[in-house]
């Protein structure tokens, strides 16, 4: 009898894994979607190769969504932002609605705000007179697409409106029919048809091809303009791949494809919005309907900020311009009243922050390699995209906390102050910097940082009536090379009776394009060593500095058996509750 893997001292595979118990959760009262099948689906093997045509629906959908609506001024505010952003589509409103978005529609046409190369947008649902009245809302505008939509879904036909398929599809044509209809009474605009099955995702595929192509035949014959089909994820309830797949089957079979503009519409409600959105491009849908940083009902409409970053990312152009993303935010978070997380994709306070110390160093290294160079390509670990290309600096991309290493303080003192420490000056301020940011329990700023590294390295003896143990008379050896370096500091150990070894003194040239150097000093007794620094605009007392601080340090640690601080510069670092005693 052959030995089991088990019988032969051989874990079966995944007991090493924890074991998960079934949850208590109602499971019985969900079904799994019908995936459509697809089988010979051909959108995986696509690639992203130009941005779609964007239309922005903060005005409508995202502001539905909003505790505190947007009034007029709000709306024309987010209207013109949008317009400056180089969105060439805009939905406004839905006029039927509401007196406010009636009204906001009527001041972009009065004023004459709309520009030429514009569409605005407006939607109104098949039922009386909305479409109508949504029309003679449109009088003067130069060009508008005008929404139909009705729902279609198995649900709200049974539940909502108690109708079945053929009534269903007659409510999509009459609607169809009316807006046709309209189109005379508006001469003077360019008037763009749009027809969107709502609940798409919930509707039966077939269905939804059946009800829209019987749209588009109506329309076809009789219609001025390019006609729109629009697919909305109204909630989203199965996987990206399937919304991809639905489209392509749409895309596909749909009639009059050549002068039809399939837009997608997707919803965030399972958390992939943005994939869903990327994957529908890919299968076929022309056009993008979605908000600034994904503003909407429930979880949100897709965000075309992502959407268009993600593109540029890959050096494609977004059509959009991002360059100026903070000011972007301040105006969109003022008119909406409402936060963008700080860890919202590539707009975020902190999605070009790393705490992390290996990320840091990373970071630091790659930068200081492009800076070297002269490559023009970005390739920067952790950063897939330079920020200051869309107006960030790099001050933010490295802050210090308990997980933060030397790697990032060493970039602040480099980038912050144009400091270069030696390496193992790096090694010890590092171990300064996690006693610091274990003590605060938080994050330490640079100021606060280099707070800290001129009380424990460059501030030392300053200020004290003791003999100076490097006095002035010895500043032509300060002039010299590493030898006379040495022998200075040698000089100024015996001047205070001190036993030590001089490991390291260093200059460093102008610091950061300034005049000033900076020098450094390592002293070294028994198992510890002593760093000071000095900086000036004279390199004699820039060593000179560096020697007394170094000095000083080894005088009050083998007095006192424990270091001292002998100044008040550490102020910033006790504005956040940290005596003088944690920079040990």
């Amino acid at each position: 009898m052959d030995a089991s893997p088990t019988d032969a001292g051989h874990r079966p595979a995944g007991a090493d894994r924890g074991l998960q118990r079934p949850s208590r959760m109602p499971l019985g009262k969900y079904l799994p979607y019908e995936p459509i099948g697809l089988e010979d689906r051909t959108w995986p093997g696509r690639r992203a190769e130009r941005a779609p045509l964007w239309c922005s629906v903060d005005l409508r959908d995202g502001n539905q969504a909003l505790i505190e609506p947007m009034d007029v001024v709000r709306k024309r505010r987010m209207f013109d932002l949008l317009v400056s952003l180089g969105f060439k589509e805009i939905e406004v409103g839905y006029p039927t609605s509401s007196q406010d978005d009636h009204d906001f529609l009527r001041h972009l046409i009065d004023t004459d705000a709309i520009p030429d190369d514009v569409v605005i947008q407006v939607m109104a649902p098949i039922r009386g007179d909305f479409i109508g009245r949504t029309v003679k809302a449109l009088e003067g505008a130069p060009r508008a697409v005008v929404q139909i939509f009705n729902p279609t879904s198995e649900v709200q036909r049974r539940v909502v409106f108690r109708a079945d398929r053929e009534q269903t599809r007659r409510m999509a044509l009459d609607g169809a029919e009316q807006l046709l209809a309209f189109q005379e009474s508006l001469p003077g605009t360019e008037l763009f048809l749009q027809y969107a099955p709502e609940s798409y995702t919930q509707t039966e595929p077939d269905f939804a091809l059946d009800v829209c192509n019987s749209v588009l035949d109506f329309w076809a014959p009789r219609a001025r303009h390019t006609f729109r089909i629009n697919l909305p994820a109204t909630v989203e309830v199965f996987p990206p791949q399937e919304y991809a797949d639905r489209i392509e089957y749409m895309s596909r079979n749909l009639a009059h494809r050549d002068r039809t503009l399939l837009s997608a519409h997707p919803h965030n409600d399972r958390g992939s919005g943005v994939a869903a959105a990327e994957m529908a491009v890919l299968a076929g849908a022309d056009r993008v309907e979605g908000t600034l940083f994904g503003n909407g009902e429930r979880t949100g409409n897709v965000c075309l900020v992502t959407l268009a970053m993600n593109l540029f990312s890959q050096g494609i152009d977004p059509m959009v311009d991002l360059s100026d993303i903070d000011g972007i935010r301040r105006v969109a978070e003022e008119c909406t009243r409402m936060p963008v997380p700080a860890r919202h994709p590539w707009a975020g306070d902190f999605v070009y922050t790393s705490f992390a110390g290996t990320h840091q160093d990373a970071i630091a290294k790659g930068l200081k390699a492009r800076q070297e160079s002269s490559q023009e390509r970005w390739d920067v670990p952790y950063l897939p995209i330079d920020p200051r290309d869309i107006g960030r600096d790099y001050q933010a991309l490295i802050r210090i906390n308990t997980q933060s290493g030397k790697g990032g303080i060493v970039h602040l003192l480099r980038t912050g102050y144009g400091l270069e420490p030696p390496r193992r000056l790096q090694i010890d301020f590092a171990a300064v910097m996690q006693k610091i940011c274990e003590r605060a329990g938080g994050e330490i700023t640079a100021p606060e940082l280099w707070a800290a590294f001129q009380e424990r390295y460059v501030l030392p003896g300053r200020g004290e009536s003791l003999p100076d143990p490097c006095p002035p008379s010895a500043a032509a050896a300060a002039t010299g090379g590493v030898e006379q370096w040495f022998a200075l500091a040698r000089t100024a150990l015996d001047a205070h009776g001190l036993e030590g070894h001089v490991q390291e003194v260093t200059v460093q040239g102008p610091m950061g394009g300034r005049d000033e150097r900076a020098a450094y000093c390592e002293i070294g007794c028994g198992p510890r060593a002593f760093w000071g620094v000095g900086i000036d605009a004279a390199q004699d007392e820039a060593v000179r500095a560096a020697i007394r601080s170094a000095v000083h340090r080894m005088r009050d640690y083998t007095q006192d058996g424990e270091p001292r601080l002998l100044t008040d510069a550490g102020g910033e670092v006790r504005a956040r509750g940290l005596r003088p005693s944690t920079l040990v």
